[in-house]
């Protein structure tokens, strides 16, 4: 079923359209994605179909039973309303019902006649509209992502909570469209698992802005490519859009090269003036001018991204015992523990170190304390003479947005010394960058947020660093942009520090981890961040199976209810031998489970396929999570066989 209909959307932009005849289709259960390059017109295609701006022309009509939400790439909201009053601001009668019988189950033991009264009518109206299941699938959402206090103040909240309400704000509206631009910024990397995870299972209908690549392969079945003003589809995740994107190219770049091969004979031809009056004469010289006429594929320019090292010198950074509490009430869960306690690292020559933690955990805080933005309560940092350290802050500010980029980069240098010897004035230097023509004279308050934030790390690479903090440097970046990116720090022979919630881009760049635990200590970690992820999935695993083992070994000790529970009953008897009917449940199970692990195997590998048959699909996740549960079930049973083989 169609639930969102787009036809020739045009937007103009403030040289030239952004997107000139976008049209396009959603259908129930579609995942997509749009992709394009910082200042494409992505965001602002993502406000036009969500009526936040208006397009110059064109429609978006949405099924009338879908209802959409929302998610802007900066989340907007009154600070003096709660969490829950954030949450909750929803025209839906259903969310409506919820709220204000969670509102009343809070004080439950104090409420007044009246009070009582309209709980029990909205314990029927729960009942009468089967809301149950809503309200627990409401109420997992939020516990999934730490939302607990739900009487806090949204002013009082981290970036990183901020926008994992506006998340849950949208997550929990009973509609059947979600509109996400850039969902993962700010989140933690455990926290965008889960999103993964629910966006990729949901039978709601997706269209979402996004870089984060890992993000883009598992959940989109469909990849919209905007490029200079036009919409392209592409069938499949964001690997097999890859994988087409390159073949694409290589037919257009043939494809030129055939046409002017061609147009080299016909030139001569057309030269020697022939007469236009006979028909094949008259179609010959037609298709020689369609030809000339032919758009020839435009490859980018690009630009690299690059800095004139300085050399380090023998002690680079020391972090001497350094510890850091939170202040009161800024802690978003223990406020009591510290954000760092007693850590000690040195530094050596070309290490290339990520941080990983939740939300909250302090990683923000501890570079600023390296960084010297941030006193610790104990401890010292010791700087290296030659250590020159480059600080690309979450959040960077511009002191003034009506400068121009070349202003703003001429106010660092108005010439640039390159590692080749070459000498670049500031306007050359931002072409290399990107940055060219009338871009370099227009105020910054007009850049996306993707080119401030690329402009903002120009002027940084300019100082020369030798060490390189950088704290969430791809949020806002375009997929391109972060490719780059990763190319000069792999490259790069200085030292990087990394806070990162992408974890392709940690994979590429970060070789080693701090982990920072909830107890203020770090821990570290050699291997990459996705190598991690899956230490942290099978130690869960392996706690879940080992509480159902418990559970079950619980279940079969537990005395009987009409046996003697008194304090002089006999100790119960070692467990028997297995039966004989159990030898043979034991070695079926085992060939069982062999069968449905390489079931699951071929389902899993199914539902990554790039499939676009939803209702396929949908068929493949619903046995794939009965199988799961049916997996767990029979491994219990397995291990509690197998305890008395």
């Amino acid at each position: 079923m169609n639930l969102l209909s787009i036809k020739g959307l045009t937007k103009i932009g403030r040289e030239a359209p952004l997107f000139t005849d976008v049209t396009l289709g959603l259908d129930e259960g579609q995942k997509a994605a749009l992709i394009g390059k910082n200042g494409a017109g992505k965001s602002t295609l993502l406000n036009c179909v969500a009526g936040v701006i208006a397009p110059d022309n064109g429609s978006v009509v949405f099924n009338k039973e879908a209802g959409f939400s929302y998610l802007a790439q900066t989340p907007s909201f009154d600070g003096e309303d709660t969490i829950r009053g954030h949450i909750f601001k929803s025209d839906s009668p259903k969310l409506k019902i919820i709220n204000e019988y969670q509102s009343l189950c809070v004080n439950l033991g104090g409420l007044n006649q009246a009070q009582a009264e309209r709980y029990d009518a909205l314990e029927k109206k729960m009942n009468d509209g089967d809301l149950w299941n809503y309200e627990a699938q409401i109420s997992s959402i939020l516990s999934t992502l730490g939302i607990h206090d739900l009487d806090r103040k949204m002013k009082t909240l981290s970036g990183g909570m901020t926008k994992k309400v506006a998340l849950a704000q949208v997550l929990v509206e009973d509609t059947k469209i979600l509109l996400l631009d850039e969902p993962t910024n700010h989140l933690d990397i455990k926290t965008i698992s889960w999103l993964e995870d629910y966006l990729r299972n949901t039978d709601r209908a997706v269209f979402m802005v996004t870089h984060d690549r890992y993000f883009l392969d598992s959940v989109c079945s469909d990849i919209y490519e905007l490029e200079r003003g036009r919409l392209t589809l592409y069938h499949g995740n964001y690997s097999e859009y890859l994988e087409k994107k390159e073949k694409e190219i290589e037919i257009a770049k043939n494809t030129d090269r055939r046409i002017e091969s061609v147009l080299r004979f016909e030139r001569d031809w057309l030269l020697r003036g022939p007469c236009a009056r006979g028909t094949k004469a008259k179609a010959r010289i037609q298709r020689d001018q369609q030809l000339i006429a032919h758009e020839k594929f435009q490859e980018d320019k690009g630009f690299t991204f690059e800095t004139k090292e300085t050399r380090l010198g023998g002690k680079i950074l020391e972090l001497h015992r350094l510890s850091k509490n939170y202040p009161k009430g800024f802690a978003e869960a223990a406020q009591e523990s510290p954000v760092l306690k007693d850590f000690s690292y040195t530094f050596s020559k070309g290490q290339k170190i990520g941080i990983y933690g939740n939300n909250g955990s302090g990683k923000t805080t501890l570079l600023n304390m390296i960084a010297g933005r941030l006193a610790p309560d104990s401890g010292n940092i010791v700087l290296g003479v030659n250590t020159h350290i480059a600080y690309y802050e979450q959040n960077p500010t511009f002191k003034d947005l009506s400068m121009t980029s070349l202003e703003y980069i001429e106010e660092a240098a108005e010439w640039i010394e390159l590692n080749d010897g070459r000498k670049l004035s500031a306007a050359l230097f931002l072409n290399e960058f990107g940055f060219e023509g009338k871009i370099q004279h227009s105020p910054v308050s007009s850049l996306s947020g993707g080119e401030r934030k690329r402009l903002y790390l120009v002027r940084l690479l300019i100082s020369n660093p030798n060490f390189i903090i950088l704290d969430e440097p791809t949020n806002d970046f375009d997929i391109w942009t972060m490719n780059i990116l990763e190319d000069f720090l792999a490259q790069f022979k200085g030292c990087l520090l990394i806070v990162s919630h992408d974890r392709y881009f940690m994979d590429k760049v970060c070789d080693t981890l701090f982990i920072l635990e909830d107890d203020g200590s770090v821990s570290g970690f050699v291997g990459k961040c996705s190598e991690y992820i899956e230490l942290l999935k099978e130690r869960e695993r392996e706690e879940r199976l080992s509480a159902a083992n418990q559970k079950a070994s619980q279940d079969q000790n537990a005395p009987s209810q009409n046996g003697s529970q008194d304090q002089n009953a006999a100790a119960p008897a070692k467990p028997k031998k297995l039966s004989f009917k159990e030898q043979k449940e034991f070695a079926a199970l085992e060939a069982d489970i062999e069968k449905l692990e390489a079931r699951k195997a071929e389902l899993e590998a199914a539902l990554s396929s790039g499939e676009s048959d939803f209702a396929k699909i949908r068929a493949w996740n619903d046995e794939y999570q009965t199988l799961s549960a049916g997996l767990d079930a029979k491994y219990a049973r397995w291990d509690e066989l197998s305890a008395r083989a």
